[in-house]
């Protein structure tokens, strides 16, 4: 009989913990420590793959009993990644950015068992309606955009400022579920509406 295999989540972030509860999924947190930086000439597409993979991997192979997932998220806008705001300044610019007019979001996840890895971007459009500066500054004041992609979090407060979006949701609030679970299927796992199965050959 199949056995829910052993699930760890490389990534200390709130959000993704709350997806995997709604979707059933019972885990461990073990938060990835792994360099950022994008390198020369990486498009965002690949920063964001080649993040989410290197998460994945720096916990699955000290962790070889586990499907470990990781998942970045970045904020593109003209080409450019807007990561993490390093302060209010920041976040002030970012916002003024994003008012009035459309961006990506790019999520990645990466499924992880031992040295092998399966992953894959999801990509969603998303709008915001014009924004003020009086706007912008009580945004902030929550605190919200301080921890978060592009300076905003959909399913916070920021859920007011964004007018629509063109593809999966649950990408912008920092994991594709769907592609998760397209990915697990990969890699010898299938999910059963609250519950996982590993189906990889036994040895």
């Amino acid at each position: 009989m199949s056995v829910a295999p052993r699930v760890v989540l490389a990534s200390s972030s709130p959000r993704r913990r709350e997806l995997l509860a709604l979707i059933g999924i019972s885990y461990e947190v073990r938060p990835a420590d792994i360099d950022e930086s994008t390198r020369d000439d990486e498009s965002p597409h690949d920063y964001c793959e080649r993040l989410a993979r290197e998460k994945a991997l720096a916990i699955s192979r000290d962790t070889r009993d586990a499907v470990v997932i990781g998942s970045d998220t970045t904020v593109v806008v003209d080409g450019q990644i807007l990561g993490k705001p390093e302060n209010a300044d920041d976040a002030r610019r970012m916002l003024r950015t994003l008012s009035g007019r459309s961006h990506t979001v790019l999520t990645g996840v990466a499924v992880a068992r031992g040295e092998r890895v399966e992953s894959g971007v999801e990509e969603v459009e998303v709008w915001f309606r014009a924004l003020d500066d009086a706007e912008i500054d009580a945004y902030i004041a929550t605190g919200e955009p301080m921890d978060k992609a592009g300076s905003y979090g959909i399913q916070g407060f920021g859920a007011t400022i964004v007018e629509r979006i063109e593809g999966d949701y649950f990408a912008v609030m920092g994991l594709a579920l769907v592609r998760m679970v397209r990915l697990l299927a990969k890699a010898g796992v299938r999910y059963e509406f609250g519950r996982l199965l590993d189906t990889s050959p036994r040895p």
